[in-house]
């Protein structure tokens, strides 16, 4: 028997329980994994709370880092004792030891440690399918991204300064907004005392950005579509504010005929071969030096609810990580 953090009702972190489960052994396609690190996101919490539905009892978690420990049937690509790391699920991180979906797994490099993989897939392939398919930003343009002193805020400013781009940066005070600019935030903005949109167009001269990350949701996204110039996308990622209401699409031919889009790490990387190509840009980009990742916080497993508790009230800056 191995523990793992479940809940059985949706509701705050005291729903997050620590019990004990039974893992079993991989069958066809799949591995059993021994996490020594886990990753913690804001989608853990979209999913604790219901506003994500998930089938219950739960086990959260869509991202780790750990040593197979077992293969099924038919698996040829890892043998016991690989180090792989994942992102996108299935749901089942928040434990000891798991059963996945050998398909799903990237193999780790031996420059990447454990507790830096749980911190980079979910966060580093969501920000390099943001920032090169979903809109493919180019040199010379400057963008928008909201929470830019978060996980994935702090990965988009640094790898878009790799490429030429020019960042603005919501934050929440002022230590994070030099956190921001020291990972390549040219332009931070404090939302308690500053106006962002005003800053943006006076940033840009009135001409507004082509694209704007959100991964705020509700508290951003309208004041957001006016940051845009004509014809410009706004791309919602996460509501970590809550969910955007329903809009009407008048606005956006009013605004300037905006693109608006939901996308999702787990579409971009449905198919092994965009997963493989995401996670080996992502490798190349932090072996470079050009993206640092650095876990800022960590948590033992078993105190998932506290690190809930600090992600909830934005008490956290960069990547989280759970230790089992």
């Amino acid at each position: 028997m191995v523990h793992a953090i479940r809940f059985h009702q949706p509701g705050g972190p005291e729903v997050l329980k620590w019990e004990e489960i039974e893992v079993g052994e991989p069958g066809p396609g799949q591995v059993r994994l021994k996490h020594t690190a886990v990753g913690l996101n804001f989608i853990d919490i979209y999913h604790r709370s219901g506003l994500y539905p998930a089938p219950t009892p739960c086990i959260p978690g869509l991202e780790g880092a750990g040593v197979i420990e077992a293969v099924g049937e038919g698996v040829t690509s890892f043998t016991p004792g690989d180090r792989v790391a994942y992102a996108g699920g299935p749901l089942g991180a928040y434990s000891e030891a798991r059963l996945m979906p050998a398909d799903r797994l990237v193999p780790l490099p031996s420059w990447i440690d454990d507790k830096q993989a749980a911190a980079m897939m979910l966060q580093g392939m969501t920000a390099q399918f943001l920032l090169r398919s979903c809109y493919a930003v180019q040199p010379g343009e400057t963008i928008l991204v909201h929470a830019a002193a978060g996980g994935v805020g702090l990965i988009l400013c640094q790898w878009a300064r790799k490429l030429g781009v020019t960042v603005i940066g919501t934050v929440g005070s002022d230590e994070k907004a030099a956190l921001a600019a020291e990972n390549g935030c040219t332009h931070p903005i404090v939302y308690t005392r500053e106006n962002f949109v005003e800053r943006v167009k006076e940033i840009t001269e009135g001409a507004g950005v082509p694209v704007v990350y959100d991964s705020v949701g509700k508290d951003t996204f309208m004041n957001s579509l006016d940051c845009l110039r004509p014809r410009g996308l706004m791309v919602l990622f996460g509501q970590s504010s809550g969910s955007v209401p329903p809009l009407d699409l008048g606005i956006l031919a009013g605004k300037g005929s905006l693109y608006v889009t939901r996308p999702t790490l787990f579409v971009y990387t449905a198919k092994r071969d965009d997963l493989m190509t995401s996670a080996a840009d992502l490798f190349d980009v932090v072996h470079s030096g050009e993206v640092k990742i650095e876990v800022r916080q960590t948590f033992p497993l078993k105190d998932a609810a506290e690190a809930h508790r600090a992600l909830e009230s934005r008490a956290t800056k960069g990547s989280s990580i759970l230790l089992p």
